[in-house]
């Protein structure tokens, strides 16, 4: 009984000094570890907030182009790119952009929207889509080496049949038949038998084999 009451008072003591020599460490801590969860959750609740903004902004940009006040969607636009560049919904409103000065045929500045746009987004998905409206741009301003370049960058598994149905479009244009054939053939591999771009795919193919044959 004596060891007993000996040790419950040898583990008291214990513990009594191994509290003052590390509670204060403890509390702080615990302190630490209160004000990172309240950080991170200030933090979540500002990302909140910041895309809230961002989609209204983005939603009125959309709301007065198709009112035709371009004025002020460029405004809005503008905003997004100062206020919340990081933001998707800003992304989304650039590449908008881009898409309304092609129809303008300022084709330009649609491509330094989309270059804007490709090196702010974030996600994958939406920057692989970006580099291929930029890429389509890049080809219309008869930059077909740089819109190569800038196929090169689309990640192999991303849109790849609207990617190899591009390059193949490149690649007629640098005068690459049989790559653009490869492509223009993957590209038809990886859709379905009911996709409505098999018959544009197949033309081209077609295309290309008319002109081997007159080549000959």
């Amino acid at each position: 009984m004596a060891f007993e009451e000996y040790d419950k008072y040898e583990q008291s003591e214990l513990v009594q000094k191994w509290l003052r020599e590390n509670g204060v460490s403890i509390v702080v801590g615990v302190l630490i570890g209160l004000v990172g969860i309240f950080g991170w959750q200030q933090w979540r609740s500002h990302q909140a907030r910041n895309e809230s903004a961002a989609s209204q902004l983005y939603q009125q940009a959309r709301i007065a182009q198709l009112s035709g006040k371009s004025d002020v969607a460029a405004q809005s636009v503008d905003q997004l790119m100062k206020d919340y560049a990081k933001s998707p919904y800003t992304v989304f409103a650039v590449t908008d952009r881009a898409q309304q000065q092609v129809q303008d045929k300022q084709l330009d500045k649609a491509e330094a929207s989309l270059q804007w746009a490709v090196s702010h987004a974030t996600e994958a998905p939406l920057k692989s889509l970006t580099l291929l409206r930029l890429a389509r741009v890049e080809l219309a301003r008869d930059q077909a080496k740089t819109a190569l370049a800038t196929l090169e960058q689309v990640p192999a598994d991303s849109f790849q049949g609207l990617a190899q149905e591009l390059r193949g479009d490149v690649l007629v244009k640098l005068g690459r038949p049989d790559d653009a054939r490869k492509a223009y053939q993957t590209a038809m591999s990886v859709l379905s038998e009911d996709a409505p771009q098999r018959g544009v795919l197949q033309m081209k193919l077609d295309d290309l084999a008319v002109a081997g044959k007159q080549g000959a």
